[in-house]
């Protein structure tokens, strides 16, 4: 009996705990959006963290895109074989590349980047009283620290997956014309016979989703960072592990609105 009463604690102290968590993350949202107001604290340091998130980060978004590209164009003229056009190869791509592998896999990467970089930095500011001092010189750390990151990975986030798309597709598109020896209207057909609009417009504002929820932990990660050094790498792991999950949590969420869209139509 008693066994069972230790179990039963155990498990309603962590689901208090979750909730716990979910309710802090609720109003560090909210405080930020709050602070958004303060545009004098925020709009000088806009450029440079858009600069450092954004424009930084293309070459991960370009590599990664590079060789995705590659592989698809690869294993869908192998999944497909003989038995539909040679075009389909282009369709699959596309579609693939647009919603889905691009916004998702360069979300993932820059989580690791973009994450751990905020976390980082915030958490070395708090353990070296650095944001303490801000605070004594009336500063409002939430926004002067937190809303030019949130800010910037949000709208700069969209940027670098635009460009994995684009470099995505070509590459898809020489790796056809070089190693499947498909031509290029056979792939501009299947890219295109297919291709609407939304299927940009899907992929940006899944990754702007993502830029929003990788700066947000990232910087509550590095707000509450204590013990150190110790405490800042902590820091900078859980925001990296909790920004992955939250990225898949997120596209699941984005495609169950889609298909209830679809289905409402």
């Amino acid at each position: 009996m008693n066994s069972l009463h230790q179990r039963i604690s155990a498990v309603g102290r962590t689901t208090r705990s979750f909730f716990d968590q979910i309710g802090a993350g609720a109003r560090f949202v909210a405080a930020t959006f709050r602070a958004m107001r303060d545009t004098k604290d925020w709009i000088p340091e806009f450029s440079t963290h858009a600069r450092v998130l954004g424009v930084e980060s293309l070459p991960i978004g370009i590599f990664i895109a590079l060789f995705t590209g590659i592989v698809l164009a690869l294993l869908a003229s192998y999944s497909v074989g003989d038995l539909v056009p040679p075009y389909f190869v282009g369709t699959l791509v596309q579609k693939t590349i647009t919603l889905e592998l691009a916004p998702v896999l360069t979300g993932l990467a820059l989580a690791g980047r973009v994450g751990a970089n905020i976390a980082a930095e915030l958490g070395t500011m708090r353990v070296t009283e650095q944001i303490d001092a801000l605070e004594t010189l009336t500063f409002d750390p939430m926004s002067h620290l937190v809303v030019p990151r949130v800010l910037a990975s949000t709208l700069m986030f969209p940027v670098v997956v635009a460009v994995a798309m684009l470099v995505g597709l070509l590459s898809g598109w020489v790796a056809s014309l070089v190693l499947l020896d498909i031509t290029t209207p056979q792939f501009l057909k299947g890219a295109r016979i297919f291709f609407t609009d939304f299927d940009v417009r899907y992929g940006l504002v899944k990754s702007a989703s993502f830029g929003a929820a990788v700066s947000l932990i990232g910087c509550r990660a590095g707000l509450n960072t204590e013990g150190g050094a110790q405490g800042v790498g902590r820091g900078a792991t859980r925001a990296v592990v909790i920004s992955a999950v939250m990225i898949l949590v997120l596209d699941a969420f984005w495609a169950l609105v889609w298909l209830s869209g679809r289905t409402l139509r």
